[in-house]
């Protein structure tokens, strides 16, 4: 384990040396590949949840509060109330080293460890700790022919390879090609705006299942919620979210 450490080190140090990399936050360079495209210090900058964060149970938000253990389950934010997913959860603020990589992941299909190991983390988090199958958000047909990939579907089998939880990236599928950018919609109106894209082609393969649902960001919890509507409707017997980021308030 010592020797591969030291290994993967010297071949940071050597390929940075090659191929400097700019971090795309701050413009230092970023000494090792498995940072992506943000380099440690903007990383370490970089607001992440943690197991300690008093969070809403239901949709993750963050709130200040302080909040013994054993009461986490009664934290509520309000504006929650009705998602039809159980409980959503974030790795940390749409900011940073953060954004940055979600940024790049939509222009280049590969997930960074980093990225990974901090989903992987909050995947066994409670309440998500209890979800039994893995399906991602779905792009329309047409929207991931133009990108290429899903950069949801990418999150998703990296997750599945680490936790050793089922895939299922054939079973929901998006119907209707929305609006690519609804930035100043209010939440009412972007909840219209996804309300039935989304269909379930196999309810066999979801019913009873307690499903992890995955995205890259959580904004205000309409689209996750529209999937998680029909996969319910399927016999999903739970939906939790997991997504890269979320704003700092929504």
């Amino acid at each position: 384990m010592f020797a591969t450490t030291i290994a993967s080190q010297l071949y940071d140090a050597a390929l940075a040396l090659v191929y400097p990399q700019a971090c795309a936050v701050c413009g230092a360079s970023v000494d090792s590949r498995h940072d992506g495209v943000a380099c440690e210090t903007c990383w370490n900058a970089t607001r992440l949840f943690t197991e300690d964060d008093t969070l809403c149970w239901k949709c993750g938000a963050f709130t200040a509060a302080t909040v013994s253990q054993n009461r986490r389950e009664r934290v509520r934010c309000g504006k929650c109330d009705d998602l039809a997913f159980n409980g959503a959860r974030a790795c940390g603020f749409y900011e940073g080293a953060l954004r940055a990589s979600i940024l790049e992941l939509k222009r280049q299909p590969q997930v960074g460890r980093r990225l990974a190991r901090f989903m992987f983390a909050a995947m066994q988090r409670e309440p998500l700790n209890s979800a039994d199958l893995i399906i991602s958000v779905p792009l329309h047909p047409s929207r991931e022919r133009e990108r290429g990939f899903n950069q949801a579907a990418l999150l998703a089998h990296e997750l599945a390879r680490l936790s050793h939880l089922p895939l299922d990236d054939h079973s929901v599928v998006r119907r209707v090609h929305t609006e690519r950018h609804r930035a100043g919609m209010d939440s009412v109106a972007r909840r219209k705006s996804v309300a039935g894209v989304f269909a379930v082609r196999h309810p066999d393969s979801v019913a009873g299942r307690r499903v992890l649902l995955i995205d890259d960001v959580f904004t205000t919890g309409a689209t996750v919620s529209s999937c998680a509507a029909v996969l319910k409707d399927a016999g999903a017997e739970e939906v939790f979210v997991l997504t890269l980021a979320r704003p700092e308030r929504y």
